[in-house]
């Protein structure tokens, strides 16, 4: 029967569960680690194997994780699916290395490959008082394995969120793969990596309002100076020769790169944080990139 089993008093009040006493006999377990919120169980189900001949299993019971306020996890405080961290853009190595750190530890080391938890996990390493989440390590560690892994798996893992976006980056815009090197430094998920890269794959951009207020009246000519600046086959040779153009615009017009960086910016994304303007032209393409300076050229006015 599926259902549990249950040894009550005399009185009829419930002690204990048997159930897992025979699942364990069932499937011959010889180590049993748990909790230590189980540990005052043990002591009965000790008794129950002896009971029913059988000997006990070797029990090891690990202290418990804190939430990041220090209390403790449960099904109604801080409990996460395993699936929500796919959701929320982290990789699979990332959480794998921070669960296991977050109760054992091989010295100062903190980034570990499967094989290498494999050859040096040793429970007697385990931690004997409780861990606590910390959110930022978990970030630190995504963005290292989002650096490390090779560009293909990382990027595949990107197409899955840009398609969370609705997004199909098959339709126009640049490869992922392409995505990935230039904003992994930027950013801790891939969450974060899908929202940065969302304004190449869009057929245009709202400009952020608060840094259109900002520009001043240089600003046409920027716009007009870059359209016939990267209206050039020569400049598209490299991100870094188109590097070069927006720098010789910023020279030819006598203003510093922090008048023409966020116009650039502006006109091509939207906002004014990004990599460099090589890269970033350099995903958009030439064609598109001319479409929508122009676009913005008839934002800034005469």
């Amino acid at each position: 029967d599926s259902d549990d089993l249950i040894i009550a008093r005399g009185d009829g009040s419930p002690t204990y569960n048997l159930t897992v006493v025979v699942d364990d006999m069932d499937m011959r377990i010889t180590d049993v680690i748990r909790g230590d919120d189980h540990l005052n169980n043990t002591p009965r189900q000790i008794n129950l194997y002896r009971a029913l001949g059988v000997e006990p299993p070797r029990f090891a019971h690990l202290p418990m994780i804190h939430g990041p306020d220090g209390a403790k996890l449960s099904k109604r405080h801080g409990a996460v699916s395993v699936m929500q961290y796919r959701h929320d853009g982290f990789l699979p190595e990332a959480l794998l290395n921070y669960l296991v750190r977050l109760g054992w530890s091989h010295g100062d080391e903190e980034i570990f490959s499967r094989a290498e938890l494999v050859q040096l996990f040793d429970i007697k390493d385990v931690n004997h008082s409780a861990s606590s989440i910390n959110p930022d390590k978990l970030r630190w560690l995504n963005q290292h394995y989002m650096r490390e892994l090779p560009v293909a798996e990382v990027a595949a893992e990107l197409r899955w969120h840009l398609g969370q976006l609705g997004i199909d980056p098959d339709g126009f815009g640049p490869r992922p793969a392409a995505v990935v090197p230039a904003y992994v430094d930027r950013v801790h998920t891939l969450v974060e990596m899908a929202e940065e890269a969302r304004p190449f794959f869009q057929d245009a951009v709202e400009p952020d309002p608060e840094a259109m207020a900002k520009l001043d009246a240089s600003a046409a000519m920027v716009v007009d100076a870059l359209i016939v600046a990267l209206d050039d086959d020569g400049v598209w040779e490299s991100s870094d020769t188109l590097e070069a153009a927006v720098k010789g615009v910023a020279k030819t017009l006598e203003l510093k790169l922090g008048k023409v960086g966020p116009v650039l910016r502006l006109a091509l994304l939207g906002h004014t944080s990004s990599p460099g303007f090589g890269v970033i032209l350099e995903l958009m393409g030439r064609m598109r990139s001319i479409q929508r300076l122009n676009a913005f050229r008839d934002r800034v006015g005469a």
